[in-house]
């Protein structure tokens, strides 16, 4: 008996090389789909002693399209990137645009300090700085068992 192996994937590779042959793309490497609405940038989380940082690659974008929102204790940064590459020369033109919104959501902590958060663009990298809460050390107290 032949055994056929499960592969859920397999409709969405198809379909995806449908449609990058619909508009003559070339599909991306196997396993990997392409996206055709947006982009996804690139994101590091980490954890300091006093903070949460999330340190996101935005190269091309501008500050005034970035978003940085919080609500019911999710961080949400949002955007869109508008590139327009023009060459002008004597016997050529080239215009090249790329187009794209993003969106990435992170649950909060819960000793994540949501009035202090900060964030920072500088040369295509937003940083976004989550302060935590400090700990308050309580006493301990003694309870008589009786």
């Amino acid at each position: 008996m032949l055994l056929t192996k499960f592969d859920p994937a397999k409709d969405l590779r198809e379909l995806e090389e449908r449609l990058m042959s619909a508009f003559n793309m070339p599909a991306q490497s196997k396993g990997e789909l392409a996206n055709i609405s947006g982009f996804t940038p690139a994101v590091n989380t980490r954890e300091g002693e006093f903070a949460y940082h999330i340190e996101v690659d935005l190269p091309g974008v501008n500050k005034k399209d970035i978003h940085v929102d919080l609500k019911d204790d999710v961080l949400t940064i949002s955007g869109e990137r508008k590139i327009k590459n023009e060459v002008k020369k004597k016997d050529y033109y080239k215009m090249e645009s790329s187009y794209g919104k993003f969106q990435r959501s992170f649950t909060l902590p819960e000793n994540a300090d949501s009035e202090n958060i900060k964030a920072n663009c500088e040369d295509g990298m937003l940083e976004v700085v989550i302060p935590k809460m400090k700990k308050i050390d309580k006493d301990v107290k003694k309870i008589d068992v009786k």
